[in-house]
């Protein structure tokens, strides 16, 4: 199995960027397709991107494609989530998941393992 520890996270004014960072540790991140997902206050948690095992394919929400930049560094075990031109609505703890198949997935249930997230908090 694997174990995920996301980082980076943090108070950033409309605006700006941030880089979230997916450590594994355990079975390289490099057997698992990647997703990032995040869950503000009362809300469900929520798709943002997910990328192939090879990085090959990443994948959207189209309201955060151009902003949000999914990739991947499978000697050093870690994916990356690249947010630019935040937004207050962006403001949410941020998962990094990991999917036992080559392909990512927009759907919970489908990945396997799950860190504990991250804070973003976007001031308006």
């Amino acid at each position: 199995q694997v174990q995920l520890v996301e980082s980076g996270g943090g108070l950033v004014q409309a605006g700006g960027s941030l880089r979230l960072s997916c450590a594994a540790s355990g079975r390289g991140v490099s057997n698992y397709a990647m997703g990032w997902f995040r869950q503000a206050p009362g809300k469900e948690r929520e798709f943002v991107a997910s990328i192939s095992r090879s990085g090959g394919a990443t994948d959207y929400v189209d309201s955060r494609k151009g902003r949000f930049t999914i990739n991947r560094d499978n000697a050093k075990n870690t994916v990356y989530l690249q947010m630019n031109s935040l937004k207050p609505e962006d403001t949410a703890v941020y998962y990094c998941a990991a999917r036992s198949s080559s392909l990512g997935s927009r759907f919970t249930f489908q990945y396997d393992y799950w860190g504990q997230g991250t804070q973003v908090t976007v001031s308006s």
